[in-house]
């Protein structure tokens, strides 16, 4: 599909089923850039272990010479979203990641090496470049992109090299997106993301900069990152989205157009999610989708409920999907539905998704949150 709608290349976080999926690049022309996954900065209890050095080394290596050959190989980009620090006390830590890059650039010349950090960063640029090798610079932007190409023009006095966007996309949930008074993030519904997605890239990603070699959308598949739909341009059973036609549209130079589902907004009890909808345990309550068009045949929709997804560990977000909390939908299959809240005092989340006979799915969400009062505490004494 990536290539039918006019996609050119993947990248990969790491080397798992590195094998297949140049297998299957090769049959869809696609070229693929490899992620090399090394350990952050931080972790310098790797980097003075010279043994567990030496293993990692030898490990990227032995990849490197098996799979340079393959005609879909585009480039390596060593470790995502690394931190590149002044102290000389991360020495070690220069010398590992310094190892592999001049180590591809001479086992495999005809394919360049790049890394990725997070936004435009000036300190990072400047330790790439006065203390590495990388060939080109990579830039995981989101709401960033606002001031990214004044960034990359106010700092050209020093670097002027090339670069690539190797992660765009709608804003994250910590890019100052709106949330609850109890600090769930707002979505955005997934007609909102298509045109974020297609005016976001006419508008702010420099396309024709000539040192852009090229901008990555994510995410190209289903991931579960504070929602299992935030990020999602298709659903877990392969559905797409109407951002994947925001990306073809983007791909192809054409206006946005789109067949899938379109969702208006959605309301929960006549309120939406900015208006902090705080709701008692087991009540009775409605919630609704409104369509940008009205014909909504050959659609069904379905209702969940989901408890709030903050579980991280080190800050990192949860990968893995909540269970959904059965048993609170009276009624499925209709734009408006009759549901229960659950007993249990906390936040949560009510999704709709539609599906129509295309191979579409359309998605929203609002977040609540059960609040056990004193009557209601009383009650259940």
């Amino acid at each position: 599909m990536l290539s039918e709608l006019g996609g050119n290349t993947i990248r990969t976080f790491d080397t798992t089923h590195i094998d297949s999926i140049l297998k299957k690049a090769n049959e869809t022309n696609i070229a693929v850039i490899i992620g090399l996954p090394i350990p952050e900065s931080k972790h310098m209890y790797f980097y003075n272990n010279d043994v567990e050095v030496s293993k990692q080394f030898k490990s990227i290596q032995k990849l490197v010479n098996r799979v340079k050959n393959d005609p879909s190989v585009l480039m390596w980009c060593v470790g995502n979203e690394l931190v590149f620090p002044y102290k000389p006390s991360y020495n070690k830590f220069y010398r590992a990641f310094n190892d592999i890059v001049d180590m591809i650039h001479r086992d495999d010349p005809d394919h360049p090496v790049t890394t990725t950090m997070i936004n435009f960063q000036r300190k990072t640029v400047f330790n790439l470049k006065m203390r590495t090798d990388i060939d080109i610079v990579s830039f995981n932007v989101f709401g960033g992109i606002r001031s990214f190409s004044q960034e990359l023009k106010d700092f050209s006095w020093f670097w002027d090299g090339p670069y690539l966007l190797t992660e765009w996309g709608i804003d994250g949930p910590w890019d100052g997106t709106p949330e609850t008074a109890w600090g769930a993030k707002i979505e955005p519904t997934s007609t909102k993301k298509a045109e974020q997605y297609y005016s976001r890239y006419k508008e702010q990603i420099p396309y024709k900069d000539p040192r852009l070699l090229g901008s990555f959308i994510f995410y190209w598949g289903q991931k579960q990152e504070t929602t299992p739909t935030w990020f999602s341009i298709f659903d877990e059973a392969g559905n797409k989205t109407e951002v994947v036609d925001a990306a073809e549209a983007i791909w192809k130079g054409k206006q946005l157009a789109s067949a899938a589902p379109q969702i208006n907004y959605m309301l929960l009890n006549n309120k939406g999610a900015k208006d902090n909808i705080f709701l008692k345990p087991h009540e009775k309550n409605t919630a609704e989708v409104f369509m940008l068009k009205g014909d909504v045949s050959n659609k069904r929709i379905v209702w969940e409920i989901y408890p709030e997804d903050w579980y991280k560990i080190d800050s990192v977000n949860n990968t893995k999907k909540p269970l959904p909390i059965n048993g609170l939908v009276e009624q499925m299959g209709d734009l408006k539905v009759i549901f229960y809240t659950p007993k249990k005092e906390g936040p949560y989340r009510i999704f709709a998704t539609i599906y129509d006979d295309k191979g579409y799915v359309a998605t929203c969400n609002t977040p609540f949150y059960v609040l056990k009062t004193d009557e209601s505490s009383r009650a259940s004494n």
